[in-house]
């Protein structure tokens, strides 16, 4: 693979506009290559005039000119452009007569090495100024100063200083919790004294633990960074020398490995530092499970899991056409009991329709989140090494779908068939027995079938149930948004209590939809997916204190009070309540398709470079984005054909709300891509490449300390 393929993977792509610009410098040495195959004459005579002898070198750290050379013998000019707060940058340029039209290396002038994290309130971030700099004290960086480096083990000095650092350190609760907040909003929130049990110790180590992982790995990357970037240094360098024959490359990689970039070792020794503290405090000194911890091992995609997902996507084709030759041929949708019959059973199998559609339209996602390199195993939280990829979750649909369908073609075949007539008590348990199956493995505890991602996946969802009790993540209101495009599948599962709550078949459709509570769930569940997102954004105003989040909860809002009149409606075909669900669907359509388009996915933007997008655009044909907003207002609005109930010929029964829910899925998924693309843009705006850590203490200055401590003097 050539360098510049490789570099751009290597990427951190929050970073990706701090790295040095490899194919802007590949632009210009095309230039000068064309230059002199276009004048041959002028680039021999020029040179000539040059030869390795006259170049030298010019100090970083002392950037003019020496006053004893000629301008003539000077490969590289370095000056400083600017300096604030201790801190340096400086622009290198390389000198080359402008009579061989290479004077655009002059005017490109060199590269500023140079990335700033903007730390926002309650998220860790890490200064990445590649100049000269002072480094300010930090009390966990001065903890792992004082290890020695040379044999792992931590000095006199450090014991003795602990007390010290202890003295400046007050624990807080981070752990967040239903009951913790709770207390928060009725007990005060001054420290009565501390007193902790094994748990909640236990739970502060955890944390502390992580803590060291994830500042491990900003190490990592920061070395990484400074690697790839010398890389380039050395390899356009060397394209240089080849295309010109002026041999100043080494010249040149002498000015970047005396820079800060290239000589400073304050990462790698940071990195030991790291490692001895974490593998003598937290794995007993046991080195190798030490860096499994702080190096896990990336993922390898395996060629059994591409073959399974071709077998099973293949096997739901085939009983696809299957299901429909034997309606075709046994002319069930003719027949109006067996129509009646696929009424009543369809909401079963329906629920596993709507799971395996929303589980392909998230592989898709995440198929094209990697192919435009959008961040999403970070920006998600996933655990390095354990996320599951596109192939896997394809995979998981594909044997969903194929159990869900060929348990439907066997229930049909025996249902219709008289002569296996008598099975009919057994196969009416077949949807009940594939749903406990799947439930069954999800909650499973034992370590098989991604047990990991199945764990995340049931926290999440805890954590929406639980609003406004958590702290809201991304994750949290991101799976509350697929819930709400899930109405139907919800429905679907209230179904299966009422179904198999029945004592006779032919009683439970009438019975379910005669049965005042089975009604009144009917409107709640269609209802509270809105509820978790609107009290999830009760909960980040409080604590942002945001107005955003009061006009997002206040869109919720008013989704749910559409949906419940829409649901009214269903019951009531009056023409009053057709009016109010017009209007308020209508309204709610408005408002969640400007949401969409403008604060979501970030587009129409007033004075932005690209009309009516955003400035930075990932997909690279910006017809794309024009296509997605008419689809998202065409979806939005075909919600209000549920409440016109235009005639539709052909169709039975629930088919077509069963469309637009599908419908409802589809664009969805289509909302997944752009607003991660739209999360992901605004984390590289601000350089964040890691996750936000909150530590089980406060750490205070001397002066801090001080007023504290005078302040409790006053109080007592």
């Amino acid at each position: 693979m050539k360098f510049g393929k490789e570099f751009k993977k290597q990427k951190v792509s929050e970073w990706t506009e701090a790295y040095v610009d490899y194919n802007g410098l590949k632009h210009i040495l095309h230039g000068i290559r064309s230059f002199r195959q276009n004048n041959p004459n002028l680039a021999r005579a020029s040179s000539k005039r040059l030869s390795l002898k006259n170049f030298n070198s010019s100090s970083l750290h002392e950037s003019n000119i020496d006053n004893h050379d000629d301008i003539e013998n000077q490969v590289i000019v370095v000056h400083t452009v600017h300096q604030e707060n201790s801190r340096k940058l400086y622009n290198t340029r390389l000198i080359v007569s402008p009579t061989e039209g290479e004077g655009q290396v002059d005017r490109k002038a060199g590269v500023e090495m140079s990335c700033r994290s903007q730390q926002q309130p309650g998220s860790s971030g890490v200064d990445l100024s590649f100049q000269e700099r002072h480094s300010d004290s930090h009390p966990v960086v001065d903890v792992l100063h004082r290890n020695n480096s040379t044999n792992g083990e931590i000095t006199d000095e450090y014991e003795t200083s602990n007390l010290e650092i202890l003295d400046r350190i007050k624990i807080s609760n981070t752990y967040d919790s239903p009951m913790s907040t709770i207390r928060g909003v009725f007990t005060d929130t001054r420290e009565k004294g501390l007193s902790y049990n094994k748990e909640e110790l236990k739970e502060v180590e955890e944390r502390l633990k992580i803590a060291f992982i994830e500042f491990y790995q900003k190490l990592c990357l920061l070395k990484h960074y400074s690697f790839m970037n010398m890389c380039a240094f050395s390899k356009i360098l060397k394209k240089y020398d080849k295309i010109t024959s002026r041999f100043v490359a080494r010249s040149y990689m002498k000015i970047v490995d005396d820079s800060y970039i290239g000589s400073s070792d304050e990462v790698t020794n940071l990195m030991e530092r790291v490692e001895a503290v974490f593998i003598k405090n937290f794995l007993n000194s046991n080195r190798q499970e030490g860096m499994k911890l702080l190096r896990p091992i990336r993922k390898i995609e395996r060629h059994r899991i591409t073959f399974c997902s071709g077998f099973f996507s293949g096997c739901t084709v085939a009983l696809i056409v299957a299901v429909i030759l034997l309606i075709e041929d046994r002319k069930l949708m003719q027949i109006k009991s067996a129509t009646l019959y696929i009424e009543i059973i369809f909401p079963l199998y329906g629920f596993f329709t709507f799971t395996v559609l929303h589980m392909l339209v998230y592989a898709a996602n995440m198929y094209f989140w990697r192919r435009y390199k959008i961040n999403y195993p970070f920006i998600f939280g996933f655990r390095q090494g354990t996320e599951l990829g596109y192939r896997e979750v394809f995979l998981l649909s594909s044997v969903l779908g194929v159990m869900a369908l060929a348990t439907f073609l066997v229930h049909m075949h025996i249902k219709m068939d008289s002569e296996t007539q008598h099975y009919e008590t057994y196969i009416e348990l077949l949807p009940l027995g594939l749903i406990i199956v799947v439930l069954a493995i999800t909650f499973c505890p034992f370590n098989f079938m991604y047990r990991s991602s199945r764990f995340y996946l049931i926290k999440c969802v805890f954590r929406c149930v639980c609003a406004p009790l958590y702290k809201v993540t991304l994750p949290d209101f991101f799976l509350a948004d697929q819930l709400t495009s899930q109405v139907q599948a919800i429905r679907n599962f209230e179904y299966y209590i009422c179904f198999y709550g029945g004592r006779q078949l032919t009683r439970r459709l009438k019975r379910c939809s005669n049965n005042e509570v089975y009604n009144v769930f009917y409107f709640v569940l269609a209802v509270v997916p809105y509820w978790f997102r609107f009290l999830q954004c009760v909960r980040r105003l409080f604590e942002e204190r945001d107005s955003v989040h009061g006009y997002n909860g206040l869109r919720y809002f008013t989704t749910i009070v559409a949906v419940v009149i829409r649901t009214a409606f269903e019951f009531r075909k009056k023409i009053a309540w057709k009016v109010l669900a017009l209007l308020s669907s209508a309204v709610a359509a408005i408002a969640n398709t400007y949401w969409d388009i403008v604060v979501d996915w970030g587009l129409l933007q007033r004075r932005s470079k690209n009309l009516f997008l955003r400035d930075k655009l990932i997909v690279p044909h910006k017809n794309v984005y024009f296509v997605a907003m008419v689809l998202d207002i065409l979806l939005r609005f075909a919600w209000l054909q549920l409440v016109l109930i235009l005639d539709v010929h052909s169709l039975h029964g629930k088919t077509v709300s069963t469309i637009f829910s599908c419908l409802e899925i589809l664009r969805r998924g289509l909302w997944n891509f752009f607003r991660l693309e739209n999360e992901h843009l605004n984390n590289v705006g601000k350089f964040r490449a890691f996750k936000s850590v909150p530590l089980p203490f406060t750490y205070y200055e001397d002066k801090d300390d001080n007023d504290g401590n005078e302040r409790d003097e006053k109080d007592e």
